[in-house]
């Protein structure tokens, strides 16, 4: 694929739906349609040259006996999901600074102990540059309700067990999906 140029469409609030045009290999135009979290970009670069727009937290409990999951309402599909905390890091913000105040935020526990961390990837490459960094640790607390009116957010631990079990027939988000079946196994 070569790049060709890139439009843009409309802008929201936190999002910037654009249109990207290549010529494929056999010299045919594609115009893709995408979503941003960036409302200017202007080159091929833009599409792929950002720092991670958000955080996901996959924290244990301090034996590694539970995992953290939220079950979120989440407006685009009209239900509820399992996902792992997660948020935008704020300007000024690095990412273990992000993912401690977002699963305060979200859940009212503490980070404690981060782990480790993971390389930025994508969040839905299929249709938009969103960039993650995963931040991987133990927390600790009493939950508490989310403190954003906007967010329906019910935060709990789970044992391998109790998650075997949700993967049954509970919808979650991919990532969280794919990483609590090989945790539950």
């Amino acid at each position: 694929m070569k790049f060709v140029n890139i439009e843009k469409k409309s802008q929201g609030k936190f999002i910037t739906r654009y249109d990207v045009t290549y010529e494929t290999e056999i010299g045919t135009k594609k115009v893709y349609e995408m979503i941003s979290r960036e409302k200017d970009i202007v080159d091929e670069k833009g599409l792929n040259g950002k720092a991670a727009n958000a955080v996901v937290i996959i924290a244990t409990n301090e034996d590694d006996s539970k995992i953290l999951l939220n079950k979120e309402y989440r407006m685009a599909v009209a239900d509820w999901v399992y996902n792992f905390p997660a948020g935008l890091i704020d300007p000024g913000e690095d990412q273990y600074q992000a993912a401690k105040r977002e699963l305060k935020e979200e859940t009212g526990l503490e980070l404690y102990d981060i782990e480790d961390n993971l390389y930025t990837s994508y969040s839905a490459v299929g249709f938009s540059n969103e960039t993650n960094v995963v931040v991987i640790g133990k927390a600790r607390g009493e939950f508490s309700k989310s403190t954003s009116a906007e967010e329906e957010i019910e935060a709990h631990w789970y044992t391998k067990a109790e998650i075997r079990e949700l993967l049954k027939n509970k919808k979650f988000a991919a990532r969280s999906q794919a990483y609590c079946y090989m945790w539950s196994k």
